[in-house]
């Protein structure tokens, strides 16, 4: 069994935060895979499911981030579960906003989720570093990991969070280059591409996760549910 833990803060308050992009990813994993309804235990929310014939756990602690690990400690306890079990998508300052990286074990980085997992859990499990950018300044650091992602984040943030909930079972296979690597793919944008496509639509440009699929593909982002109502929230297009 694998437990694929996002991290982030519960409630309706935090869930457009940067802070909580771990959140977001966990439920786009939930979404393209079918998985089922998410359920409270053990202080966090949890969906079953499979990757690739692989059995998981997609979970979301509900303990608040700086106790991520209490929550986690408990699951992994009860599962009989060792570090190499588990997989933690979490937010990253050091990491330009739209890279992600894949490593196991290592520090903190300053990050109370992951310094509260390794406490609880040990340190030899996958981290998975989505970047939000840093904002300069020390004192800005906690409004800006705190804050709500802005419109124009959109066009990295949509196809990111696609491309990890498509290519989660390449997670499951412990095919961490691959994932990597599609990811990358997916949120790889150029100007000169962006600006010729503005020409086309009258300046309203194909978001980055058109230009990364086939035209015939039928995953789609969701049009109902909580993921649609946050983006909905964070981009536009809702009735408010």
């Amino acid at each position: 069994m694998l437990i694929i833990a996002g991290l982030g803060n519960p409630g309706d308050k935090y869930a457009a935060n940067r802070h909580n992009i771990g959140f977001m990813a966990a439920d786009e994993i939930v979404r393209c895979h079918a998985f089922g309804p998410w359920k409270s235990k053990f202080n966090t929310e949890i969906a079953e499911g499979t990757l690739d014939g692989h059995k998981v756990l997609v979970v979301k602690p509900q303990t608040f981030m700086n106790k991520s690990g209490e929550a986690i400690g408990k699951l992994m306890r009860f599962y009989k579960l060792a570090p190499e079990n588990l997989i933690v998508l979490y937010d990253e300052l050091d990491l330009a906003a739209g890279k992600l990286r894949i490593k196991t074990g290592g520090g903190a980085g300053g990050h109370n989720g992951i310094r509260s997992i390794d406490a609880h859990c040990g340190k030899e499990y996958r981290r998975i570093r989505i970047g939000i950018s840093h904002p300069g300044d020390k004192a800005r650091v906690t409004g800006h990991v705190l804050g709500d992602f802005a419109k124009v984040d959109s066009e990295w943030l949509e196809p990111m969070l696609a491309a990890i909930g498509e290519n989660a079972p390449l997670l499951a296979n412990g095919e961490d280059s691959s994932f990597m690597n599609r990811v990358a793919l997916a949120t790889k944008g150029d100007k000169s591409d962006n600006h010729a496509a503005k020409k086309k639509t009258g300046n309203k440009a194909k978001s980055h996760i058109h230009q990364a699929r086939k035209p015939d593909t039928t995953k789609q982002l969701p049009k109902s549910g909580p993921m649609a109502d946050m983006l909905k929230k964070l981009f536009g297009g809702g009735d408010n």
